[in-house]
């Protein structure tokens, strides 16, 4: 049996990009999030794994939309803000610049690198999680020249020099 501690130890050496998933709704709800991946370019598809004891999880369910803004490196506060546990259910945005996607009307973050409105197409529970296949309905983004927001080493990071 693998040790959860190791497991942990060799997951974080893998870096992924950050992004904010969000859900619309008369209270929005957003969590960063970085299992994210393409997952077909025909159709447009996305997955997304959710938590399953997170409050985004059974909004998006529900909703069948969702938004994924994925942040660049300046917007490390926005990730940290959106992955605190605890945080009021209400008002999660409030303090977060962000507009509505012109396709589906999903909150998205101002001035991330690309945006993606999806409509959920499926959900398969894992674990503790839901990975969430979503296709993508309209795509945009502000900041096309920012260097990416990363984790790695269970840290945000941005691009070394090279």
């Amino acid at each position: 049996m693998t040790d959860p501690q190791e497991y942990r130890s060799a997951v974080a050496r893998f870096a992924t990009g950050v992004t904010v998933v969000t859900v619309p709704g008369r209270h929005p709800h957003a969590m960063t999030a970085n299992a994210v991946a393409s997952v077909s370019l025909e159709p447009p598809t996305l997955l997304v794994c959710l938590e399953q004891d997170a409050r985004v999880h059974d909004a998006a369910l529900e909703e069948g939309r969702l938004g994924v803004s994925v942040l660049a490196a300046d917007q490390q506060p926005v990730a940290a803000w959106l992955a605190t546990r605890g945080r009021p259910s209400l008002g999660q945005l409030d303090r977060v610049p962000h507009h509505s996607g012109p396709v589906l009307g999903v909150p998205l973050v101002d001035g991330a690198l690309a945006t993606f409105e999806c409509e959920v197409v499926a959900a398969h529970p894992v674990a503790t999680h839901t990975v969430v296949v979503a296709e993508v309905r309209g795509v945009g983004g502000d900041a096309p020249a920012a260097d990416p927001l990363l984790w790695f080493a269970s840290a945000y990071r941005g691009l070394s020099p090279g």
